[in-house]
């Protein structure tokens, strides 16, 4: 019988660059084999990375200006369109600046502005990284993440402190599952919209949850808070695309 309140996906969002703003969306078209479209497509190394665009490799986030290292970074916003490849960037007490990427001098125009605006923080050069077709994911395995409200609205109760979705980064937000049933899913099928996914593992959370993603401020503990609460550091999860179609607010979201 067909469940009469079935859970549904209630946001989608893009990061086209690492460690920058997320971006909503009306609707993802998912390819089988494929990362999210439009996500982490580029990122900005703090001094040279070891990324090597003709044998590109997964390298640790923390080469980068990403939460995790640097939480002031929440207070840039970007916005990508991605017809023409132009990036708008601003700041506090920054000039605002557009730039079309690729562009070999408005890539460095980027990298001037950022160091800038970082200060003290950009302790080595900047550089902007275009993956071609590599993404620069947290880990190799989270082709698409997908974030459960409910189990972050639980985390928020306990914690008496609301706990902004947007702090996890996730690809998908999901309504309408109970709190932390998806940690239970590792190698099950999931039917998102048109397309079907598989659950690889759960995310294990780290240091850039801590960052108010409107202040740039460190101020709750996630990492503590989920390892003193539940007893592990997990929230939300890595799938892969198994067959690809579009997703779109509002489509259902179930186990297959």
């Amino acid at each position: 019988m067909p469940d009469a309140n079935p859970a549904t996906i209630a946001a989608l969002y893009r990061h086209p660059v690492k460690g920058f703003t997320p971006e909503p969306l009306d609707e993802a078209l998912l390819g089988a084999g494929e990362a999210f479209p439009g996500d982490r497509l580029r990122a900005v190394e703090i001094g040279p990375s070891g990324f090597d665009s003709a044998a590109p490799a997964h390298i640790s986030k923390m080469r980068f200006t990403v939460l995790a290292r640097l939480p002031q970074i929440a207070r840039v916003r970007t916005r990508w369109d991605e017809t023409t490849d132009t990036l708008t960037v601003s700041a506090p007490g920054a000039p605002d600046l557009v730039v079309r990427l690729g562009l070999s001098v408005d890539d460095r125009r980027l990298e001037d502005w950022l160091t800038d605006v970082l200060g003290e923080e950009a302790t080595a050069p900047l550089r902007l990284l275009d993956g071609h077709g590599h993404r620069f994911m947290d880990d190799p395995s989270g082709a698409v993440s997908v974030l459960n409200l409910a189990s972050v609205r639980d985390l928020s109760q306990r914690l008496e402190v609301e706990v902004d979705p947007l702090r996890f980064r996730a690809n998908v937000w999901v309504e309408g599952w109970p709190a932390w049933i998806e940690n239970d899913w590792t190698g099950r099928d999931l039917r998102l919209g048109g397309a079907r996914l598989k659950v690889v593992k759960p995310i294990v959370r780290c240091v850039a949850t801590h960052a108010n993603p409107v202040t740039g401020t460190r101020d709750i503990d996630v990492v503590s808070a989920l390892h003193d609460l539940y007893g592990h550091r997990w929230c939300g999860l890595y799938l892969s695309v198994e067959a690809g179609g579009a997703v779109r607010p509002g489509d259902r979201a179930e186990l297959i």
